[in-house]
């Protein structure tokens, strides 16, 4: 079996044009895969509903959910913070999930693949508010994972730090040769994991060939966290 053989299968890939989301379209494309890139607002449940009816068939969601990460001490996080990371990814996760889930369930047969944090598998200073959300990111993909699996949905989360990606390392922190030090001193790998490498292993997770993995979540971050 082709681990990225893709064709046929069309793929509800969330904000397209940030985070993951041009490396995982052209890796998704290139496996076969009919992509839906959508690059809309998810910031209300009328707004993911319109989305999930206009997409029709969906094989496979893939969550790419991702917003700046404020440096907030704790004592300082305010409520707007802490609530534009729910607002802006969990709440479009379990909305999307939601209005998804029901057809391929009919179906028996489907994929979500949530593109999280390994900020949540590590604790970080001065991101308390956003390692929250992703950390119930994760919660909420290995509760629903396990809950679909006898449905034959594979429900699974790729956690990433230290990913080549316009938005959390841009090209000027890139170069900043303080940020190269902290990569040597705190990378195993001693570089950034490639955007193309971390869209390859998420295009093989949405195949038939991951039918095995079930509310699992796989730290993508050169070694980071465990």
């Amino acid at each position: 079996m082709n681990v990225c053989d893709l064709s046929g299968k069309r793929i509800l890939l969330t904000q397209a044009d940030a985070f993951m989301g041009p490396a995982l379209h052209a890796a998704l494309s290139s496996c076969g895969a009919q992509v839906i890139a959508d690059t809309g607002s998810l910031d209300s449940r009328d707004a993911v509903e319109e989305l999930v009816s206009r997409s029709g068939h969906i094989d496979v969601l893939v969550a790419n959910l991702g917003l700046p990460a404020p440096s907030s001490a704790a004592t300082e996080a305010s409520d707007e913070e802490w609530r534009s990371m729910f607002t802006c990814m969990v709440d479009p996760l379990q909305q999307l999930t939601r209005a998804i889930l029901p057809a391929m369930i009919e179906r028996q047969h489907g994929k979500i693949l949530l593109m999280g944090s390994a900020s949540a598998l590590r604790g970080m200073k001065r991101a308390s508010s956003y390692s929250a959300a992703r950390g119930a990111q994760l919660a909420y993909v290995r509760a629903v994972g396990v809950e679909v699996a006898r449905h034959n949905i594979q429900v699974n989360a790729i956690a990433q730090n230290f990913v080549d990606n316009p938005t959390y390392f841009s090209a000027d922190i890139q170069a900043n040769p303080a940020f190269q030090e902290r990569l040597k001193r705190e990378v195993p790998l001693g570089r950034l994991v490639s955007a193309e490498e971390d869209a390859q292993f998420a295009a093989y997770l949405c195949s038939d060939a991951a039918n095995c993995f079930v509310g699992q979540v796989f730290p993508v971050c050169g070694g980071w966290a465990d």
